[in-house]
Formats: C-alpha cells, structure tokens, sequence
C-alpha cells in the first residue's frame, strides 16, 4: 500500500471526537496522523496503521508530486 504525507485516511474504528478520517503528517516505520475532526495528532506504528485502514483519499497536490 502506498501512502504519502498528505493522504487522508479513513480508519476502522472512530477517534474519540467522532471523526473516522486522518491526515497523514509523517510516513515511515511510524506514523504521524492527525484527527481531521479535533487536531489531534498521533504516532502509530506503521504495522497497526496499515492494518486499521479502511479507504485512502489522496491529497491531489501531493499525489502529483509522486507520479
């Protein structure tokens, strides 16, 4: 799977403030998400990130960068 800072992801289980979606900030063996609903931000991981996700909506600019 491959992921970009800037992507935003949807995950399988809600953020305690309701929203499913994140910003991915960092991308390596950790990432850095932030909450798309409160700003709270996160490091997870990569193995429990890729697993949790559901649906990946790519930021266009940054999509461009890496085509």
């Amino acid at each position: 799977m491959e992921l970009y800072v800037g992507d935003i992801v949807k995950m399988k289980k809600p953020h305690p403030c309701g929203s499913f979606e994140w910003e991915l900030m960092r991308v390596g063996m950790d990432f850095r998400m932030k909450c798309t609903g409160c700003g709270h931000q996160v490091m997870i991981p990569r193995k429990q990130a890729e697993k949790n996700i559901r649906q990946v909506r790519r930021n266009n600019a940054e999509a461009a960068k890496h085509e």
